[in-house]
């Protein structure tokens, strides 16, 4: 029977590790997402799309259907997931994989102020400036909704979810980003702080140099904690080699 690899996706990494796999003969490969995006890209391998009903759930569908490795690779703040996959991954005995691409650094010239929350972001603004870009996705913009002195500008894929800051405009764009399209649209909407969650990665770090460029301050809102006893790998190459695949 063919080795059957399950990744939970949803991100760039995701989408080519399950190219890599699903390349290669006599491996089954079967990436599930959670559905947030109504049009997601189109995926090598099986797709499942919807939750698992928690920890159980995943359990559960992990020895049903045989499942002989599971990589994690989701998005950074998908903190719930993580922990449900390390949880039934350990219930049902199959080798476990977290990728996580490196976060953000900051570098010379750059004004980070770094927050452990959505929550404490919202709170920094009013001592930042009363018109930002707020990159952090179209869930959990409620966290700035009592917000009334600031403009906000929101980017995401899709519609976000009210409730929404009162004065707010929506901006709905997909990555990747150029820095000059970014600093255009900074200068346009006459941004002076910058949100975002330390996401990482190439497609949307353009608007950091921008917002380096223009000397704005920037709101990075830090990654979740990873499960104890759980050590990420950094890219696709490296989730081959735990899985003794190596590359193809």
């Amino acid at each position: 029977m063919s080795p059957h690899v399950l990744i939970l996706g949803g991100t760039t990494e995701a989408r080519r590790l399950a190219a890599d796999l699903a390349a290669r003969p006599g491996i089954r490969v079967t990436t599930s997402l959670a559905g947030r995006v109504a049009r997601p890209g189109a995926l090598a391998g099986e797709v499942r799309t919807g939750g698992f009903g928690g920890a159980e759930g995943l359990t559960d569908w992990l020895r049903e259907h045989r499942v002989d490795a599971l990589v994690d690779a989701t998005h950074p703040f998908a903190a719930s997931i993580t922990a449900n996959a390390a949880r039934a991954a350990k219930a049902a005995a199959v080798p476990a994989v977290v990728l996580r691409r490196p976060g953000w650094r900051p570098g010379p010239g750059d004004r980070w102020h770094e927050a452990a929350s959505l929550d404490a972001a919202a709170g920094m603004l009013p001592a930042l400036g009363t018109r930002v870009f707020l990159t952090t996705g179209r869930l959990g913009l409620s966290c700035f909704a009592h917000l009334t002195d600031q403009h906000f500008v929101v980017r995401s894929v899709e519609a976000p979810e009210p409730p929404l800051p009162p004065h707010t405009d929506v901006v709905l764009a997909r990555g990747p980003f150029t820095v000059a399209d970014e600093t255009a649209l900074l200068r346009a909407h006459r941004i002076e702080v910058l949100v975002t969650k330390d996401s990482g990665g190439e497609a949307t770090a353009a608007k950091l140099t921008a917002a380096r460029e223009l000397a704005l301050p920037v709101v990075v809102v830090r990654r979740p904690a990873l499960p104890a006893g759980v050590t990420p790998v950094p890219d696709v190459a490296a989730v081959l080699d735990r899985l003794g695949l190596g590359r193809s």
